[in-house]
């Protein structure tokens, strides 16, 4: 067996089309890691972006602020362009950019309010200028501390008065929502104590980007816990996510390390099969897929059966030998992501931790890049085995090669799509359907799978189901061909 197993394995490392599939990978590797290094974003959304502010000057000359129909839209728009000329004096990262949209904006708002709206009060409209005076002289001092603490004064302030409206208050429908915005209220709190305690001015970094999550999600778990109705399969999922979400941030948060980044190796890697799954695929389907047929087609296949050796064997070593390449492409698309990766980001990041969400324990997992890979790998694997088998019997039983390649990556690009409705529909049925089965990432950590009812013991007697139809017909038939007139 062994000796069948080297020489198949010798004539797949003869082909050409290996070296050219493995080149292909190669460079494709190269642009994905360029594009995330010259051409990442965050992609977050600048409501003062300038074809915005063009559009805003635009519409602003058609309004006249006496008109009542126009007032509205005109104190609008004045506001986000008064913004906008504040915002020009300061550096596109800078923080007071950030304080000029999320708090001075109001300000600018109720002045802009008192100048046009129905109700003028031109005193009104001065005392608010004063203020404003103030605060954009705080913004050009850098003192964005003033800012934090003003936040957190106004928390502070406004989880008192919910108290004091708890106190006084009978009804359970009111006491209800009161309940829910003290929660809300002391989150705000809490985050507006951490950015003064761990020295976050404002800005868009990521610890940024990590308070803003840790505030949304953590008021989003606040909410689904506070309802009276019973939440849904998809509103548990939902409520998972933003547990899974609040956690990660607040750890970002206590350690001061970006888990989230994902423009260097550790974030290209810990998304591999992502990012290079249909090249990982296709090379195994292509081996697969020709393994058997081109043996008939070229005709060789008469020389290996002369051999002492049963046919069984015989297919059995080709199989395993398509086992192994699977390990291969996996273990070949991982060096060349971690060698051009490292070369062009560098290696510091493998060092930052992995983390998972634990909803059995409610605790968060932390894991090194590697064996997180090594884990990614073994929920993978099912997936891979079934569409390398589903190529094996192809080639087998229609010794076509074009067939046996074609059907599975067909089959595997349909998946997410039927999935998909599946889902979407709660078609019961199809649980039976084995790409809903086949990757066992969603069990992991105690999560919920994609469609109700799934467990992992089902998708496993699933998975191996397809496979035992698809293999024990393949042997069978290779054991009766007739092969006299190849």
């Amino acid at each position: 067996m062994s000796k069948l197993i080297k020489n198949e394995l010798t004539k797949i490392f003869k082909k050409k089309s290996l070296y050219i599939t493995l080149f292909v990978v190669l460079a494709f590797v190269i642009l994905t890691n360029c594009i995330y290094k010259f051409f990442y974003s965050t992609g977050n959304y600048d409501e003062y972006s300038d074809s915005y502010i063009q559009y805003s000057k635009e519409e602003i000359a058609k309004l006249d602020p006496n008109k009542p129909s126009d007032t509205k839209m005109y104190i609008g728009l004045k506001t986000t362009l008064d913004i906008y000329d504040m915002r020009q004096k300061y550096e596109a990262d800078s923080w007071q950019r950030s304080v000029l949209a999320n708090q001075v904006a109001n300000y600018v708002d109720e002045r802009n309010t008192y100048l046009y709206g129905e109700n003028k009060d031109s005193q009104k409209a001065d005392k608010i200028e004063q203020e404003l005076g103030k605060i954009l002289e705080k913004l050009d001092q850098g003192d964005w501390r003033y800012f934090a603490q003003n936040e957190l004064e106004q928390a502070k302030t406004n989880l008192e008065s919910l108290e004091e409206q708890k106190a006084s208050t009978e009804d359970k429908q009111e006491l209800q929502a009161l309940e829910l915005g003290i929660q809300n209220a002391k989150i705000d709190q809490e985050v507006a104590k951490i950015r003064m305690d761990k020295d976050i001015p404002y800005g868009n970094d990521f610890r940024n980007r990590a308070l803003n999550t840790y505030q949304s999600e953590a008021k989003n778990v606040i909410s689904m816990e506070s309802s009276t109705q019973e939440l849904d399969y998809k509103g548990k999922q939902e409520k998972n996510n933003s547990i899974e979400k609040r956690e990660i941030n607040r750890y970002i948060l206590e350690n001061n390390v970006d888990i989230n980044k994902s423009n260097d190796v550790r974030g290209i890697l810990k998304d591999v099969f992502s990012e290079y799954g249909l090249f990982i695929i296709v090379m195994i389907v292509m081996i697969a897929g020709t393994i058997v047929s081109e043996e008939f087609n070229k005709g060789t296949i008469k020389l290996l059966l002369v051999k002492p050796y049963d046919r069984r064997k015989i297919l059995l070593a080709k199989f395993i030998t398509v086992l192994i390449m699977i390990l291969f492409s996996i273990v070949a698309v991982i060096v060349m992501e971690l060698l051009v990766g490292g070369i062009i980001f560098g290696w510091s990041s493998l060092s930052v931790p992995i983390l998972e969400y634990n909803f059995v324990t409610q605790s968060l997992e932390t894991m090194n890049i590697f064996t997180y890979l090594g884990i990614e790998i073994l929920t993978q694997l099912p997936k891979l085995i079934l569409l390398a088998t589903l190529a094996f019997a192809c080639s087998t039983l229609f010794t076509n090669s074009a067939v046996a390649i074609a059907i599975p990556l067909l089959g595997y690009m349909s998946a997410d799509m039927i999935n998909l409705l599946v889902i979407q529909y709660k078609v019961e049925f199809m649980k039976f359907f084995v790409s809903l089965n086949w990757d066992f990432k969603e069990y992991l950590f105690g999560n919920l799978p994609s469609m109700e009812g799934l467990t992992l013991g089902f998708s496993m007697v699933i998975c191996a189901l397809y496979f035992i139809v698809m293999l024990i017909p393949t042997f069978v038939a290779f054991k009766k061909k007739n092969i006299k007139n190849i």
